[in-house]
Parts: structure tokens; sequence; C-alpha cells
């Protein structure tokens, strides 16, 4: 009989196997979280003010709805954030070229060294993890990773992972 805590018998999960995988994810989530949240209490941030810098970084120009339909928050929300990310020099909003109507939004120098450290610190982490888990295993967490996310999301994280920015 197989070891069902290996995953050899995966299309028969157990409520408790699953259980076990949704709180190994909360777990992991606030490890994840931990070393960007300690930099941004400094600077007085939030994980929206963590994840707006970041896919700014990844899609510099991006507008603002595309951005609040990346992170899912509401307009009044993201306001807030981008507001303070931008009076504290952290991000430029620019006019659209095409319409105007449109804020196209990109990372100033303090904005993108910022991004640097919280991404370091994630990476760092992330890196740990992946070498002590092993190919297989990274290959196998994405793939997880992709299957939970909504349709959308999913079109949305493969075509910002093809842009290769």
């Amino acid at each position: 009989m197989s070891d069902p805590s290996t995953g050899e018998n995966l299309l028969y999960l157990t409520d408790e196997q699953l259980r076990q995988g949704i709180e190994a994810m909360f777990f992991a989530y606030r490890g994840f979280t931990a070393d960007p949240d300690r930099i941004l209490a400094d600077m007085a941030y939030g994980r929206a003010h963590h994840r707006a810098v970041h896919f700014i970084n990844r899609a510099p120009g991006t507008t603002v709805n595309n951005l609040l339909a990346i992170l899912g928050v509401t307009k009044q929300s993201l306001n807030r954030v981008l507001r303070t990310l931008i009076e504290d020099g952290l991000v430029e909003s620019r006019v659209g070229n095409a319409d105007k109507r449109e804020r196209h939004l990109y990372l100033t120098d303090d904005g993108r060294a910022l991004e640097q450290r919280l991404s370091d610190a994630q990476r760092a982490r992330m890196r740990a993890a992946y070498r002590a888990a092993g190919p297989q295993a990274v290959a196998g967490f994405r793939q997880v990773l992709e299957a939970m996310m909504d349709p959308d999301m999913r079109r949305r994280y493969l075509a910002l992972k093809e842009s290769g920015s």
C-alpha cells in the first residue's frame, strides 16, 4: 500500500490530508510575508502596498484599471494605497498618450529600491525552500498553485509570465 503522506495516492485524498494542506498554506503564507512585513512596518505600509509595488515593477506603465483587476481590490482601496506611494515618491502616475483618462504607473528609483528589498527577502526564502524540496517538488508546487487559480487570474498570471518582464 502506498504511503499517503508522500502524495502517491493523490486522487484519493482524505479530508484530513486536505486540511493539512490548507494549514500548511496558511503557515507558509505567514512565512512568505513575514520578511516583507517587517520592512514595510518601518514605513507604515502594508501588504497592499507591497502587492502594488510588485506588480507595477513587473509591468511598468500598467494602468490603474489593470492593477485593479490583478489585485482584486476596490478602486477606493487602491487609490488610498497609490496616493500614499505617489506622495512618498515611490510611484509616478502619468497620463496616457492615447487616452487622457488613463493613468500609467511607474516605480521611481526609490520605488525600485524598495521593491528590490522586498523581493530579495522573498526570493531568499523561496530559494531555500525550493532547494530543500528539489526540482520535482518545485514543478509540482507550481502546477498546484496554477490549478488553484481562478481562470481569469490564471490568464493574467500566464500573460505576465510570458511577458518575461
